[in-house]
């Protein structure tokens, strides 16, 4: 259907599918949380590289707030003409949809699957005053003080809130949540000792772990990081079947024109693996992926099915 489609527009619109009327500005990147996270991490790397092939600048815009649900209202209400686009998440795109009662977008609907660009494994921190060194005594120290201890996230729906709650789900341990708009301003109380623990990917997590701020308990994924292959998974420490992975990519508002999609994903795909891209995401145990927009559009709707089912069981609400 997508070929046929793509077939339509170049007959229609020639200039669009070769390539020669688009891009002729800078296109406009959204990033729905904070600077400072994964999500800002994974855009400029790609952004950079893409820039070199569209030869167009690619503006990274922070837009944090309502657990990303700013920015999806925002660029679902764009004009779908490829310059404007939005950096999907699990948070945003597999875990709203089920969190939240009604949303302004249909997150479906209104939006288009242009590539996946990258996994990064979520792991598991406290702050180093915290005494606790790995998960086993961290679920023990919050069943003695259930209640009083907090944990803080990038936001509502956000993946740490989710891996978060889905540990509270299966350890069974009362621990209060504090959103925030991003990774960034989650982190500066956390490494100020005003929350005790979090859950988000390692790129933002890792230099203050090194700088001895914080202390990594567990890794959220089936296998232990080659970079700290002495951390063990939440699996191995008596959750078996635990895994959690944030996953980031772009999508397009829908109705944008298939050939510009294609030239997008093709370009995305191309960037994510670059060595450049491939080696910065290596540093931060990421995965570069890059996919069709099929490939991207199935990957979603098996993560909706498998974190729509989590949200239901753990009750996740918005605070």
């Amino acid at each position: 259907m997508f070929r046929f489609l793509l077939l339509a527009f170049a007959f229609a619109f020639p200039g669009i599918v070769h390539g020669q009327n688009w891009p002729t500005k800078p296109i406009r990147l959204v990033v729905p949380f904070a600077p400072g996270g994964s999500s800002s991490i994974v855009a400029r790397s790609v952004a950079v590289e893409m820039e070199k092939s569209l030869g167009q600048s690619i503006i990274i815009d922070n837009r944090p707030g309502g657990g990303g649900n700013v920015a999806m209202q925002e660029v679902a209400r764009a004009e779908p003409d490829g310059y404007t686009l939005i950096i999907s998440h699990i948070g945003t795109f597999a875990v709203n949809p089920f969190m939240f009662e009604s949303l302004p977008f249909d997150t479906n609907k209104d939006f288009a699957a242009v590539s996946l660009l990258a996994k990064v494994p979520n792991i598991f921190v406290v702050h180093a005053g915290v005494p606790a060194k790995d998960m086993r005594e961290f679920v023990a120290l919050v069943r003695k003080q259930p209640g009083k201890l907090y944990y803080g996230s990038a936001g509502n729906g956000s993946a740490g809130h989710l891996a978060m709650e889905y540990l509270k789900l299966v350890s069974g341990i009362d621990i209060q949540h504090v959103p925030y708009k991003g990774t960034g301003p989650n982190l500066i109380d956390l490494v100020a000792g005003r929350t005790q623990a979090t859950s988000a990917g390692s790129p933002p997590l890792m230099p203050h772990v090194k700088a001895g701020k914080l202390r990594v308990i567990a890794v959220g994924t089936p296998q232990r990081l080659a970079s700290l292959p002495e951390v063990p998974t939440v699996a191995e420490q008596g959750y078996p079947g635990f895994e959690t992975t944030q996953w980031y990519g772009i999508h397009a508002p829908a109705k944008t024109p298939p050939a510009i999609i294609q030239r997008l994903a093709d370009e995305a795909a191309k960037a994510a693996r670059t060595p450049s891209v491939a080696e910065r995401f290596k540093v931060d145990d990421a995965e570069a992926v890059g996919s069709t927009p099929e490939e991207y559009a199935k990957y979603v709707a098996a993560e909706q099915k498998r974190w729509g089912e989590v949200v239901r069981k753990a009750n996740v609400k918005v605070n």
